[in-house]
């Protein structure tokens, strides 16, 4: 039987290739905005393109960060993609705007610091050490990226009595920031693993067969 995933439909992302990627590694898949199929899915793919602050006003005109934090508290899976990724973190600052975000992680989204921007294109990532997100993929892979703003210090204190999130980097420039977080049932991209050919597809793989 297929795993069902609901993409949260917000106003934010390219949900057809998003959607037609997870398609083809096996999972059913409907885009919605609707709390009953959000919280009963076996997993949750939240994309996101275009600024924070924006993409936090649609995220809670349909519950979005409820919804989240519900999945979360019960151990249901939930992954984000690009800004959708940011939004997980404490808050988001773009042009002397700030946003708060989901708070899942402490944090702030910031812009990069290079001299080119956006970051565009394709770039290895340096995954966590047993990472199973990056699981049948090499250090040598690289995916697609499209971003001015990312999280370049990681400020989780581990408290230790939970195991802290697995976290994996890339640099761009001499800008080295967060590519992706492995934290329990919450796993997020900073690059947009739907855009990304083979490696996206098997780390999307990778994704519905822990759901």
């Amino acid at each position: 039987m297929k795993k069902t995933v609901a993409l949260l439909d917000y106003g934010s992302g390219n949900l057809r290739s998003a959607q037609r990627a997870v398609e083809r590694v096996g999972a059913q898949v409907t885009v919605t905005s609707d709390p009953e199929v959000v919280l009963a899915a076996d997993g949750l793919l939240v994309p996101g393109v275009g600024a924070y602050d924006a993409c936090m006003e649609g995220l809670k005109k349909v519950q979005g960060p409820r919804m989240i934090g519900q999945r979360l508290a019960g151990s249901c899976p939930v992954m984000g993609i690009c800004v959708g990724m940011q939004i997980m973190f404490d808050k988001g600052v773009e042009h002397g705007v700030q946003s708060q975000g989901c708070g899942q992680w402490p944090g702030t989204v910031e812009k990069l610091d290079a001299r080119v921007l956006p970051h565009i294109g394709w770039n290895t990532v340096e995954a966590g050490a047993g990472s199973e997100m990056f699981a049948g993929l090499d250090e040598a892979t690289r995916f697609y990226f499209v971003h001015s703003y990312g999280v370049s210090r990681w400020e989780f204190v581990p408290d230790g009595l939970t195991t802290p999130p697995l976290v994996s980097w890339s640099t761009y420039e001499q800008c080295r920031f967060v590519a992706a977080v492995e934290n329990g049932p919450l796993w997020a991209t900073q690059f947009h693993p739907e855009k990304s050919g083979d490696a996206g597809a098997q780390l999307l793989e990778n994704w519905v067969k822990s759901l």
